[in-house]
């Protein structure tokens, strides 16, 4: 039981991160009706520029500088790449994102090299003691911190202007133009937010018990597309259970992987995309997201 409990408590922590990055596509999608395949660039990035400056600034103003940076280098993307593609077609801008990625990535990466740095976290590898079981300290900081923002999202989302003025160009965007919405400026605001929550999750996903940001890292993010996918891609609530759903069942079967051992090895690497696919085989929309309804 204990050995249970452990793994639910790192699934739920590491869900929670996953929610972070998940609810990057899911801005994005709702604000553009693209699909970001650049978001984790967007994650190294920020990781970089944190893991760079912490030494000569100190972690929290080198975190800020990594988050700034990140939401930077998001609404450029959207600014100097989406915004001149002169593309109606939203399956050709998501192809731009992909073209985006690689060309972040391998910057990133070759300034990387075989490196493996340190982001310079306050909680080293610390545990406390949690119903019994020893829990790394930076699993609970992991889900405080996504929990607070996650929280601070959905209320700016329902109560602020911005947050209106996303709703109304998701939900059907010329009308809102004509309302008087700045279509450019939701989505200039909607790819800098998604880099700055990119940021905070990378540091998430590379302090202990992980050795840290390294060329790898941006694979490891890419564990949230299939939250996003699974939650619905149109859908802040879907982000939030798809990360979680995902980050428990990547725990719970890389956990119980000598039991699952006829499943062949890595199963736990992939259990979060075989649930995605039995996912979509029922609801292709996902668990939360808009079902396309057409007249025949």
């Amino acid at each position: 039981m204990s050995t249970f409990i452990e793994l639910v408590v790192n699934g739920v922590s590491a869900g929670s991160v996953y929610a972070l990055i998940a609810l990057g596509f899911v801005i994005i999608f709702k604000a553009t009706e693209v699909v970001n395949f650049a978001h984790a660039s967007l994650l190294l990035a920020g990781g970089y520029v944190t893991a760079v400056l912490h030494d000569d600034i100190g972690f929290l103003p080198a975190l800020g500088a990594g988050i700034a940076a990140a939401a930077a280098a998001g609404a450029l993307v959207e600014l100097l790449v989406l915004r001149r593609a002169r593309a109606e077609d939203r399956s050709v801008l998501a192809i731009v994102t992909i073209g985006v990625d690689i060309v972040l990535t391998t910057a990133l990466t070759r300034e990387i090299g075989t490196q493996v740095l340190s982001l310079g976290d306050p909680w080293g590898d610390e545990f406390v003691e949690v119903a019994g079981v020893g829990v790394a300290q930076t699993r609970i900081a992991a889900f405080v911190t996504a929990t607070v923002l996650i929280t601070a999202f959905l209320l700016a989302f329902r109560l602020t202007p911005w947050g209106v003025a996303m709703r109304a160009a998701a939900e059907d965007g010329e009308t809102a133009a004509l309302m008087g919405v700045r279509l450019s400026r939701v989505s200039l605001a909607a790819w800098a937010i998604a880099g700055a929550l990119a940021a905070v999750a990378a540091l998430f996903l590379t302090v202990f018990p992980t050795p840290g940001l390294d060329r790898a890292t941006s694979f490891a993010a890419m564990k949230a597309f299939p939250a996003a996918i699974l939650g619905g891609l149109d859908s802040t609530t879907g982000a939030l259970v798809g990360g979680l759903a995902v980050g428990l069942t990547e725990s719970l079967v890389t956990g119980y992987q000598g039991e699952l051992a006829f499943l062949g090895r890595g199963i736990g690497d992939v259990a979060p995309f075989l649930v995605m696919l039995a996912v979509l085989l029922v609801r292709p929309a996902g668990l939360f997201g808009t079902r396309e309804l057409s007249r025949v």
